[in-house]
């Protein structure tokens, strides 16, 4: 039986790899052939998208609700046979196969239904980290299934990649920005980066500054007082030495947390630190460039004793933001807000103009130096290398 949900009819768009067109070859050359033979070939050929040349299908999907409708695609809607399917959440993408969790604490290895990889979106994954997903168990297998249908989506990391959107992890609740006082040094403009992605995302970010055994704490403090005073919640951590640990161990405590940084930082140290069931791989930093390496290698679910879910995720290397234009960048750092509106010019970029409130501010020490220098460089759209 399928859903009780009020079912329609879409067109559905297809990537243009799937189904590419055969076409017959050597046509005139095999004119030549005995009549009776030559009889059998098809008289024409079409030329529009019919059978297996069409890159639009007729899907029937479940109705979404109104409130969400902007938040759903035809993937997230697919209809699919309740009875034979089984609620899940994807703990980890490998390859074309993911480690599924069962509501009962099973894990599936399962494969992508081919209609939801063929259907056409922004997304550049099909399915990531933390997915809700619904999954038909294979008859017959030790524990393998095939998810039939991705679940919509909210608490979203993602960046760019290849022109489109690239989820980290889906169906968290909160983004531990997680950068290190020394070894790799601190990169200020990645947290940046994160706490934009974080406010598209409608994640609430928290800033964790590791490795502080390594540094004088008091050196932190301008940093830390700048964020404070953005309202962002920044917390210094010592995996090593274990400063600060509880602090963040209530923090992860009952919610679902993704953790998010450049190699070499300590987020599996800092998770190992929080429960060692976990038992995650670690590396030192290499001590000939000071930098991280890449140990964890695909974003990892992990479900904590005190309850809730945290993320482990790859080392960040290059950090580009999705489905943000350089005409909103200037709102998204909240201490140039209040100067916005008292530019010389309404289309003011913040960058060269006469008579900018914004760079004013800057001159006059109201702003920091160092995030405005971060938004010139998010405004000249230049990847940045963040293990360099």
């Amino acid at each position: 039986m399928g859903s009780d949900k009020k079912k329609k009819k879409i067109r559905a768009d297809f990537r243009k790899h799937v189904d590419e067109r055969e076409r017959v070859k050597d046509l005139t050359r095999r004119f030549s052939l005995e009549e009776e033979e030559f009889d059998s070939f098809p008289a024409e050929e079409r030329l529009t998208g019919k059978g297996k040349l069409r890159k639009r299908r007729t899907i029937v999907v479940e109705s979404a609700d109104e409130d969400h409708a902007d938040a759903v695609s035809p993937a997230h809607l697919l209809e699919v046979d309740l009875s034979v399917c089984r609620p899940g959440r994807i703990l980890s993408v490998h390859g074309a196969t993911c480690e599924v969790e069962a509501e009962d604490g099973q894990i599936f290895r399962c494969a992508v239904r081919r209609l939801l990889k063929t259907i056409q979106s922004d997304y550049w994954n099909v399915v990531a980290a933390g997915d809700r997903v619904l999954f038909r168990p294979v008859e017959g297998t030790d524990h393998e299934g095939v998810i039939e249908r991705v679940e919509p989506r909210h608490g979203i990391l993602s960046r760019k990649s290849r022109g489109r959107q690239q989820v980290i992890v889906a169906n968290v609740d909160q983004l531990l920005i997680v950068v290190s006082a020394a070894e790799p040094p601190l990169k200020p403009n990645l947290i940046d980066r994160l706490l934009i992605s974080a406010e598209k995302g409608r994640i609430r970010p928290i800033i964790c500054i590791n490795k502080i055994d390594l540094v004088d704490p008091a050196e932190l403090m301008p940093l830390v007082g700048i964020y404070a005073q953005l309202g962002y919640q920044v917390i210094l951590t010592s995996a090593t030495t274990g400063f600060g640990m509880e602090r963040l161990r209530r923090i992860l405590s009952g919610q679902q947390t993704v953790l998010a940084g450049q190699s070499g930082v300590g987020k599996s140290s800092l998770l190992n630190a929080i429960d060692p069931n976990f038992r995650l791989r670690v590396q030192p930093v290499s001590p000939d460039t000071h930098k991280g390496r890449h140990t964890t290698t695909t974003a990892r679910v992990l479900r904590l004793a005190s309850g809730g879910y945290v993320v482990d995720t790859p080392g960040i290397r290059q950090f580009e933001l999705w489905d943000v234009v350089p005409e909103e960048i200037a709102s998204l750092f909240p201490e140039f807000r209040p100067y916005l509106n008292g530019c010389r010019f309404p289309d003011c970029t913040h960058l060269h103009e006469t008579d900018c409130a914004v760079k004013n501010a800057v001159a006059d020490a109201r702003l920091d130096i160092r995030r405005y220098e971060s938004y010139c460089h998010l405004m000249s759209e230049e990847e940045e290398d963040f293990e360099e």
